[in-house]
């Protein structure tokens, strides 16, 4: 079964358990995944990398959202995109810790030859794509400037 159909299935079993949270994120996981295979241009199918990719995106967003929810002293919107990037969580691949993350880039690293911090980009590229999904982008770009320098 792909992201799309568990989604689908995940949302019938939220409606009956009468979970709001639950049902609200999910149906906006369908929305983002229906409005990627209807786009112009895409071919009506939707990998499980692309979806990993929107739920990622989706994550970010939401973070941020609470963010500013904090910052303008509103505690009970925060709360509600917390409470949906749980969900939205739930359907991404584990996240390395650091260490594990740590080992992971030491391999890339070792794998392109980079020796500075000059090739940073040579580094982020290829970690980038083999850590998507696995690791926050910023966490990944703060490990290879650490181990670079």
């Amino acid at each position: 079964m792909d992201l799309f159909d568990k989604i689908s299935a995940d949302i019938k079993a939220a409606m009956l358990a009468k979970d709001k949270v639950k049902l609200e994120a999910l149906r906006g996981i369908k929305k983002e995944f229906l409005e990627a295979k209807t786009a112009k241009g895409a071919d009506g199918q939707l990998s499980d990398d692309a979806a990993t990719k929107i739920l990622v995106k989706m994550v970010k967003q939401r973070r941020e959202s609470a963010r500013i929810y904090q910052e303008q002293n509103r505690p009970e919107l925060a709360d509600g995109e917390l409470a949906e990037v749980a969900v939205i969580e739930e359907y991404l691949p584990k996240q390395l810790s650091d260490e594990e993350l740590t080992a992971e880039l030491k391999k890339i690293i070792e794998q392109t030859g980079a020796k500075s911090p000059a090739e940073m980009g040579k580094v982020m590229g290829v970690a980038t794509k083999v850590l998507a999904g696995c690791a926050d982008g910023r966490a990944i770009s703060a490990k290879v400037k650490e181990l670079l320098a």
